[in-house]
């Protein structure tokens, strides 16, 4: 069966209730699509944690080569890798008991997401976190 999204209403309550995103794959170079789609949620006022190997900080914060060297708990891990990478990032978001997981735009995983989803997270896959906020909340 193939994956379905949340429906406008729950990807709208996700939103409002998320605080903190971690975000795996957020690159430092302002022209990359990770790092204009995290500012931007950060001006909408989320708490952006960089989640990448050998970088101190990106967007003023201060980075984490993994989901588990995070000490504080987050409310989202958003995905910018390649869709190899999704099934140990679920398993890392597992492991830190993440209770939600956003794919992003053109980054496909079906199984991984199936996983997630039974596992007991909210699960959004091939949808730009960024577009969507904007498209519901703004």
């Amino acid at each position: 069966m193939p994956f379905d999204n949340p429906g406008p209403e729950e990807i709208k309550a996700l939103l409002r209730r998320v605080k903190t995103i971690a975000v795996v794959g957020l690159s430092p170079k302002p022209d990359r699509p990770s790092y204009g789609v995290s500012q931007a949620m950060q001006k909408f006022g989320y708490r952006i944690v960089p989640v990448r190997p050998a970088v101190d900080q990106v967007l003023g914060e201060k980075a984490y080569a993994r989901l588990a060297d995070i000490p504080f708990p987050v409310d989202l891990v958003d995905v910018f890798r390649e869709s190899a990478a999704i099934p140990g990032i679920v398993d890392e978001c597992l492991a830190i008991n993440a209770p939600a997981i956003w794919i992003q735009e053109g980054i496909v995983h079906e199984e991984a997401a199936d996983k997630a989803r039974e596992a007991g997270m909210c699960v959004v896959m091939d949808r730009c976190i960024f577009k969507d906020y904007v498209g519901l909340m703004g």
